[in-house]
Formats: structure tokens, sequence, C-alpha cells
């Protein structure tokens, strides 16, 4: 019998140690053995691409410029930099050879690493789903914004539109514009007043009938989410030979275009301008850790995923230096997309820059990745569900359609942000922080260590060690603590959400986090050694009160 099973049959809680020989390299690795005929990446390139597609997205588009703006322009990079090496990557290496080692799921894996905590995939799973919720639907407004550009004049050009108000202000093409505090772009009014209309919704609590235009647009993609994934990475490596390249050819071409235009360098040089001064100010150095942490994106269960199909001795090391670079420099590139644009409409307000990009009620995007739930559930119940994917897929898919439909509402921004705050936010670091300490300190860095040498043939450096064991951690803590101590309110297009809706985000948060210790205390209790303990321990009292005198 392998050795991990022989863990969960003596009833271990953890994985054991290391044995004592210093050079151990024969790591009995039963995965292997168990998952001969699991799907395989049909190329590299699959692999890379799927990890550069998960992890570059919005966020890196347009949270990361307005972060850097925010903190300090260039010299936001500093902590940036600071957090993605000692944080970031690591952790980002961390979970491509877990992945790659085990080869299976974001359940199942703890079977090997430290069964009491198994209830971390469950919550992964929870989280995934709440992110497939929204996510999907802020696909949804971009289709519906390219469907909406198949038109002579553009809708978002000009201030003739049936849901345009007395202050929509026009400045395209047009000189001595008057802008005031109370105007608004035909862009802005596009958006708010047509693609989600939220005009028509006073809050979270009457957030309207279902938007008709955007359901259709959600149910195309999430047809085009189930043909790419039914099948396994057969057919999803090669679906992001275009989701993931499409997004640099749009992003070359936008900064070309951008770059063109006039007052575009205003943008660029407010972009980069080093405010030094603000980096004495901790909520710098507590986003630069948030922004690499969920742009990188450990944690969410697809990392995990991609790699459990890889060869066992694939360069995860060098796959995660490389991944990681591309994620962070397209970042940095896509500050200059976003600002020779807020640089050009500047220069057609005549006001500054920062009076464009005041706005502080965006939607911050987080990641999303339905593989996640496929292969944990599937690598967790592989009797039941090994041959039938399709049909589990297209079931994960219609239960995702359904829980996404309330975000298609009036009101369905609201229900984004607060699904993206509270579903995803703190859940996921609190998961992660949980998960790396599970690997460093429970199952083992010296463990950890040979199981990258059995793949590799060597062993993580010190500066990776350290890393594992105290300074990710840490990096995570601090992220957590910080929240903690200084909560922000809850705002999004001026509406700022009630308590009663801040209650709700808590209990959602919640419903994920809750199956950690919920399976903690079930794998105490049935777990057969320390069950013989408690009866044991139980007689013996027994025993005892029976030898006592009735005058005792």
């Amino acid at each position: 019998m392998p050795h991990q099973e022989q863990v969960m049959v003596h009833g271990n809680l953890c994985a054991p140690g290391p044995p004592n020989n210093a050079g151990y390299n024969s790591n009995p690795v039963p995965v292997i053995i168990q998952t001969e005929s699991r799907d395989k990446w049909s190329k590299k390139m699959d692999f890379l691409l799927s990890v550069i597609g998960f992890a570059v997205d919005l966020g890196n588009v347009w949270r990361f410029p307005y972060i850097c703006y925010q903190n300090g322009g260039g010299a936001f990079l500093i902590p940036y930099v600071l957090m993605a090496v000692f944080g970031g990557v690591p952790l980002f290496y961390m979970e491509l050879a877990l992945g790659q080692f085990h080869r299976t799921g974001a359940i199942s894996i703890w079977k090997h690493i430290c069964p009491i905590f198994k209830g971390i995939g469950f919550a992964i799973c929870i989280i995934a789903l709440y992110v497939s919720f929204y996510y999907n639907t802020i696909i949804a407004w971009a289709l519906f914004y390219f469907y909406s550009s198949f038109s002579s004049t553009l809708p978002w050009t000009s201030c003739d539109n049936a849901w345009n108000t007395e202050n929509c202000t026009n400045y395209f093409g047009k000189d001595n514009v008057t802008w005031t505090n109370y105007s608004r772009s035909p862009a802005e009014e596009f958006y708010t007043r047509n693609v989600l209309a939220v005009h028509e919704s006073s809050g979270l609590g009457d957030v309207g009938y279902i938007r008709w235009q955007l359901m259709l647009c959600l149910f195309l993609i999430f047809t085009i989410v189930y043909f790419s994934l039914w099948k396994g990475v057969k057919t999803s490596g090669k679906v992001v030979w275009v989701t993931a390249t499409l997004p640099y050819v749009v992003l070359l071409i936008l900064m070309i275009r951008g770059a063109t235009l006039p007052g575009a360098w205003k943008g660029v040089v407010f972009y980069l301008n080093p405010k030094w001064e603000k980096l004495k100010e901790t909520s710098v150095w507590v986003d630069a850790a948030a922004q690499i942490f969920f742009s990188l994106g450990p944690g969410f269960g697809v990392l995990l995923a991609l790699s459990s199909y890889n060869p066992f001795n694939n360069n995860c090391y060098r796959d995660a230096i490389v991944t990681s670079l591309v994620n962070c420099l397209t970042s940095f590139v896509s500050g200059f997309v976003i600002f020779t644009v807020l640089g050009y409409m500047a220069e057609q307000r005549n006001v500054n820059v920062e009076d464009v990009a005041r706005d502080k009620g965006e939607l911050s995007f987080f990641f999303g990745g339905l593989e996640a739930i496929i292969t944990a559930v599937m690598d967790e119940y592989p009797d039941t569900l090994s041959h039938r994917r399709e049909l589990f897929v297209l079931g994960l898919v219609v239960v995702c359609f359904l829980g996404s439909l309330s975000t298609l509402t009036n009101g369905g921004a609201y229900v984004v942000k607060l699904l993206e705050e509270f579903g995803v936010g703190s859940p996921i670091i609190a998961i992660v922080f949980l998960e790396a300490t599970a690997v460093s300190w429970f199952y083992g860095i010296n463990r950890f260590s040979n199981d990258i040498k059995s793949m590799l043939g060597y062993t993580p450096g010190l500066f990776w060690k350290v890393c594992w064991v105290a300074i990710s951690p840490a990096f995570l803590a601090y992220i957590i603590i910080s929240s903690l101590l200084n909560p922000q309110p809850l705002t999004l297009f001026d509406y700022e959400f009630p308590d009663w809706s801040i209650t709700v985000g808590y209990i959602i948060g919640a419903s994920s986090f809750m199956w950690i210790p919920i399976y903690m205390v079930y794998k105490l209790v049935w777990t057969p050694a320390l069950r013989h303990l408690l009866t044991k321990g139980s007689s013996a009292v027994n025993e005892c009160h029976q030898n006592e005198s009735p005058n005792s």
C-alpha cells in the first residue's frame, strides 16, 4: 500500500515528517502510481498560457495602475517589487510545486499533506463558486460593449441617447468645454445608465429586474466556458492560445493608439511621478501586498489544478519565475495604456489628471477559474465522476449561471461588489495563510523541499525555505491584521452599502471559511486512533469511579 494511503489507515491527522536521512530523495510519490492515466497537457506552452491567462486579468489592466498612482506613482514600485519577491512569488511557486507533485486538486491534496486541513479544499471550492457568480458577469458587460460597437455611431460618444441626462457633457472634437463636478461623460453614462442601469435601483434592498440583454450575453459566455472545459485540458489547452494571447494584442494596439493622443504625456508623467513621502504610510505597503497577492492568485485552487496535469519532472520553478515576471510586467505596461487615455481625457476636459482618475468607486476585479472546482471534485470522487465529466461540468455551469442572475439586475453591480469584497477578498487571504502554514509547519519544510528535489533533482535554496516558513505567512498575516484594524467603508457609484448588507457580507464570507473548523472537528471525532484514545480514557475514568468508596 502506498505511503500516504497508510497515513489514512492509521488515522494520523497529518502526514509524517521526513526521514532522518538528510539525503532523502526517495519519497514514495504514490500519486504517480495512482494517476498514470491522468490527463496531461499536450504541450508545455498550453500550461504556461493557461497560467498566464489565469493570472493576467482586469486586475492587472485597471487595478494596478489605479493603486500605483494612488500610492505614490513610481515610488509604489518599491513596495510592489519587495512584496512580489518575498511574498507573492514564493506562494505562487509553492502552489505550482504542490499541484505537480501530488497531481490532484484542492480537496484531495490534503490527504497527502495534512488531512485535518482538508476543509481548506472545500472552502476554496465555495470561493471559486462565488467568483464564478460575478466574474463572468463582468465579461458579459464587456460582451455588451462589443455588441454595441457594431453601430455607425458609437453610443458612448454622444449625449443624444435616451439614457443620457442633462449632466452629460460631450467633449469629443469640441473646444472650450466647461467641466464641473456634476458633469458626466457620454462614456460614463453609457456604462452606468445603459449597461448597468444602476439609476433604476435604489440599492441592494431594491435591485430591480433582470436585464435580458446581459442575460443573453452571459448565456453565450457560459456556453463558451462549457465547451472549453468539458473535455478537460485537451480542449482548454487549445482555447488559451486565443484567450491568453489576444489581450496582449489588444493592449499593444491600445498603447500605440494612446501614445498618439493629445495630452497622453500628462497621464504618463502622473503615473510614474514618484511621491517618496508615500512610502512612510502603512496603507501603501498593505495595498502593495494585497495587489501582488490577488494579481498572482495563489489560494484559488486554479494553480493547483493546472499544475496537476504537468509531467512529474516538469521544471515548475522556472515556470513560476517566468509566469510571475510576465504577470508583473503586464501590470506595469498596462499603466501606460490606461494613463495615456486619462491624460487625453484631462486635456479634453481642461482639468488635472487626478480629477479624471479621482473616483474610487471602481470594482477591483479578482480571478475566475471553474477548473479549480472541476479538478478538485473529480479527484475527490473519481469512481463516481471519472466517466461523467461532461455531465458534471454541465451541471456546474448551470449552477453558476443561475447563481449569476442576481448580478444581472439593475442593482447587479452592487451584488458584484458585495461578492467580490466579502465572498472572496478576506476569506481567500485567511485560507492561503492557513495553507502556507500547513505546508511549511505541519507537512514540514524539509519534506516539501525533498518533494521538489524528487521532481527537479535539486532542493530549493535557503531564500525559498525562509520565505515559505516565515516571510510569506507574515506577508499574509500583515494583510489580514491591517484589514481588520483599518476597515474601509464599502461604496460604489456614490452608493454607501447599508449596515445590514455588511452583515450579509460577513455571512457570505463565513459560509466558505466555516468548512475549515467543521472538518477539523469531524476529523478529530472520527479519526480511529483518537477515538480509540478517547474510548480508552473513558474506560479508565469509569473504572476509577467504580473503585471509589461511597464516602469518598
